[in-house]
């Protein structure tokens, strides 16, 4: 009986001990989905902060920790150590981008590191208008407070030459637009950008330019609309302007045209264009030289792309400003004297 009883207790201490493995395997899994559950809900719980909104910047080159502790700077308390778990969770360690976030109320962890990683930023804008010359839109594209000027110390002529432009001049090659860019982009990206435009929409007009255009090349285009668009006070006299420019180079009369000789006097120029102006002679004065100037005076818009490439079809050899925005077009000489009188003169 003894041995029936030490057999017994022996199979039963063999039954406890499988039992004690089972156990101690659950006991492992419930830990660890706890623990799993306990971090997501960490992850998941809004971010307490200073403000019901923040708008922070991130910079670049950071990694998650840095950019959790930068973004604690700014109002928003947010774990270094969550913030590069849940990035690395979500695979997007690598993916975290700089810029300007307007980061809204009952964000979590996990939320900001989807917005990171999209790269949901609040975008900086600058206009570049039509008409202006390299050296005005530099100089507003430098003022940016957001804007990394990675050019330092180059003019519109050393970034041309960097940027491998034709003419060795970036006059003419900026297309006029709207840029968004995120804060912390360096200038250098955006002025290729705008190039890139520019360059793809003198393509396009000059496929579709009229055959029997004196023009010889997409850079004479570009050229003949800076001069269009400087001298085009009301839209709808655009190709009549052009017109008359083309007229002209097609017979081999001087363009005669003011703009281009502000621009060949430089920034001496006072604002009031005088007869000595118009007689001392610079590479961009139309008045003493024939032809184009040697390169373009501004930054034209699509609209004189177009308008210089399919000009109107007009007669017109002249034109003097109205004083109302728009022109007045003569076909001689004898009518253009009649009309500056009439216009300019007052008589």
């Amino acid at each position: 009986m003894r041995k029936g009883i030490k057999t017994k207790r022996t199979s039963r201490s063999k039954v406890s001990g499988k039992q004690w493995v089972k156990r101690i395997g659950l006991v492992g899994i419930v830990s660890s989905s706890v623990l799993i559950v306990g971090i997501y809900l960490m992850l998941s719980m809004p971010i307490d902060r200073a403000q019901p909104r923040v708008d922070a910047h991130v910079s670049s080159g950071l990694g998650a920790r840095a950019i959790a502790r930068e973004l604690s700077q700014q109002g928003l308390d947010v774990s270094p150590d969550l913030f590069a778990l849940a990035a690395r969770l979500s695979g997007s360690a690598g993916q975290l981008k700089a810029g300007r976030y307007d980061l809204p109320e009952g964000l979590s962890t996990l939320d900001l590191v989807d917005y990171l990683s999209k790269g949901q930023g609040v975008l900086s804008s600058v206009a570049l208008v039509e008409g202006q010359t390299a050296r005005a839109l530099l100089a507003k594209l430098r003022a940016q407070p957001d804007l990394i000027d990675d050019l330092p110390g180059m003019d519109h002529r050393a970034i041309a030459e960097k940027l491998g432009v034709e003419g060795a001049s970036l006059e003419g090659w900026i297309y006029p637009d709207t840029y968004k860019y995120s804060p912390g982009s360096k200038l250098s990206e955006l002025l290729s950008r705008a190039v890139r435009l520019q360059q793809a929409e003198l393509e396009k007009a000059w496929i579709q330019r009229d055959p029997k255009t004196p023009l010889k090349t997409p850079y004479d285009a570009l050229k003949m609309a800076s001069i269009v668009e400087k001298e085009t006070g009301l839209a709808s006299d655009r190709g009549k302007v052009a017109s008359v420019f083309v007229n002209r180079l097609r017979v081999g009369m001087l363009l005669q045209t003011d703009p281009t000789v502000i621009y060949g006097v430089g920034e001496s120029f006072d604002g009031n264009l005088t007869r000595k102006h118009l007689q001392t002679d610079t590479p961009y004065n139309s008045y003493t030289r024939a032809g184009l100037p040697p390169t373009p005076i501004s930054n034209p818009g699509k609209a004189a792309l177009y308008a210089t490439v399919q000009p109107d079809k007009t007669p017109y050899f002249y034109f003097v400003a109205k004083g109302d925005g728009g022109s007045y077009f003569s076909k001689n000489l004898n009518e253009h004297n009649n009309a500056v009188r009439k216009y300019q003169l007052r008589r």
